[in-house]
C-alpha cells in the first residue's frame, strides 16, 4: 500500500513546504526522538497540493502530518508533538 494521499499509511507522513519554519521544527523533533516517517514536499506536487487542501477545508496548512493510527496532526505546537509520543 501506497502512503502517499492515504489516511491510513503504514508510517508518519509529513507533508510540508520548504520555507515553512514549523515544517522544519516537526520534522527536526521526528528526527531528534528517532522516529522514522516520510517527508512529503509540496513544492513542484500538484496532487499533494491537493490532498492537503481537501484535508484542511482549501487550506494548504503546513506542516499536515498524518499517523498510521488514522490521526492528523496540522501545525502541531512542540507540545502537541511531544504529547502525541508520550506513553
Amino acid at each position: 500500500m501506497s502512503d502517499l494521499y492515504n489516511f491510513n499509511p503504514s508510517q508518519i507522513v509529513v507533508y510540508s513546504t520548504e520555507r515553512c519554519s514549523d515544517c522544519r521544527r516537526a520534522k527536526a523533533f521526528l528526527d531528534i526522538q528517532h522516529i522514522p516517517h516520510l517527508t512529503v514536499p509540496l513544492e513542484g506536487d500538484e496532487r499533494a497540493t491537493h490532498f492537503v487542501s481537501e484535508i484542511n477545508h482549501g487550506y494548504h496548512s503546513v506542516p499536515t502530518i498524518i499517523f498510521p493510527d488514522g490521526s492528523i496532526l496540522v501545525e502541531p505546537t512542540l507540545e502537541e508533538l511531544q504529547s502525541k509520543f508520550s506513553t
